[in-house]
């Protein structure tokens, strides 16, 4: 019985009971004009239904009062962009129209049934009812009194489920604005996955640096060294605080351009940290730097810190060779140092496949692994 009466209490019910019922509004106003000839405003709705705009209007309605509290409703807002979308919303417009009349018929004549037929259980004889014909009045007839108010409620829960579902077959998304969906879903997650990668590159770096430094400085027993050691991660916590600040606010502004990015033409920031932190780099960067594509340049800038860091995390003060070179048309990146015991530390394997991951986004390859005794990042990259 509750399951039965659940429907009474749920708004939607009668949002969807006052969505069937807007349509005949101007159903009502014609009738006023010419009753003999109801059928012009479902006529009428042909050309306005071609009218792009009104599949716009009609989503907007159907979302607010078929089904007001779904997140992912299945109606589209979008206006018309198709032929094929613009007689959807033609035939959406005439059976909604039609399952307008039922309701509001329904709406009338359930209750004018309801009280004749209590009238005539107490000996009044009904007039001016077409759907009732009762000469003798009879007790009896309290019985079948309910029976136009339970026919309504039925109509009630039956017609608005129905014009829900009608609604998400025909002003549902079209398959041009699902792909489209899909492919903003798709650059939501590589953007997701892009700022991942940000905080690890950047953050891992600079926890690295700390880490390093700090433990030379404790071993040395220095203190003109604990002193420089200082300063450099005093240098690469303010560096790391400004990339998580940077990539705190792309979380909070999804349309702010990247351009604050770094790139490769400061490269020399990342070569100076290593180098306080104990490794002996030699680095030759040639080519023309600055003309590099913005987003290549930044990626590579990222590949060679991802690449450093690997080199402190898992080698510590080891010798390394950087060799980064612009020409024919691409962006050659090398990173060598020999080969030693790994150095135990969080996060082995992410760092390489974020490597990796980075180089195909932008058509180019990364090969890492042992080569003659050394360890070799290499990476290549179009630069269109």
């Amino acid at each position: 019985m509750a399951r039965f009466l659940r429907p009474l209490f749920r708004g939607t019910t009668y949002t969807r009971w006052l969505h069937l019922w807007v349509p005949m509004l101007f159903e009502s106003v014609w009738l006023f004009i010419d009753m003999s000839k109801p059928w012009v405003p479902a006529l009428l709705l042909i050309p306005v239904g071609l009218i792009p705009a009104v599949r716009h209007g009609e989503g907007v309605q159907a979302q607010l009062l078929l089904v007001p509290s779904e997140r992912d409703s299945g109606i589209s807002t979008v206006p018309s962009a198709t032929w094929r979308d613009r007689l959807r919303t033609v035939l959406w417009l005439e059976v909604r129209m039609a399952l307008g009349a039922v309701a509001m018929g329904s709406s009338v004549w359930g209750p004018v049934l309801s009280f004749d037929l209590m009238g005539a259980a107490f000996g009044r004889v009904p007039y001016d009812d077409p759907l009732l014909d009762i000469t003798q009045p009879h007790w009896a007839y309290a019985l079948l009194a309910p029976l136009p108010l339970l026919a309504l409620y039925g109509l009630m829960v039956g017609l608005g489920e129905l014009i829900t579902a009608i609604a998400r077959r025909l002003l549902g998304p079209s398959p041009a604005e699902r792909l489209a969906a899909l492919e903003e879903r798709t650059e939501q997650l590589l953007e997701r996955n892009r700022i991942a990668r940000e905080l690890h590159d950047s953050i891992g770096h600079a926890l690295t640096v700390a880490v390093v430094q700090a433990g030379a400085a404790r071993a040395a027993g220095d203190p003109e060294f604990t002193d420089r050691a200082l300063d450099a991660i005093e240098d690469t916590g303010r560096a790391a605080l400004e990339d998580l600040e940077r990539v705190l606010g792309i979380l909070r502004e999804a349309d702010r351009p990247v351009s604050s990015r770094p790139t490769l033409t400061e490269a020399d920031r990342l070569l100076e940290s290593a180098r306080a932190s104990g490794a002996k780099v030699d680095a030759e960067l040639s080519g023309p730097l600055e003309t590099v594509p913005g987003p290549v340049s930044r990626e590579g800038y990222r590949i060679l810190q991802e690449s450093l860091t690997n080199v402190l995390r898992h080698a510590g003060g080891v010798p390394v060779q950087v060799r980064v070179a612009v020409a024919g048309g691409s962006l050659g990146l090398e990173v060598r140092n020999p080969l030693t015991a790994e150095i135990p530390g969080p996060g082995r394997g992410s760092g390489l496949r974020g490597i990796r991951e980075r180089a195909a986004l932008l058509g180019g390859r990364a090969q890492t692994g042992p080569d003659r005794g050394d360890w070799q990042v290499r990476v290549e990259l179009p630069l269109r």
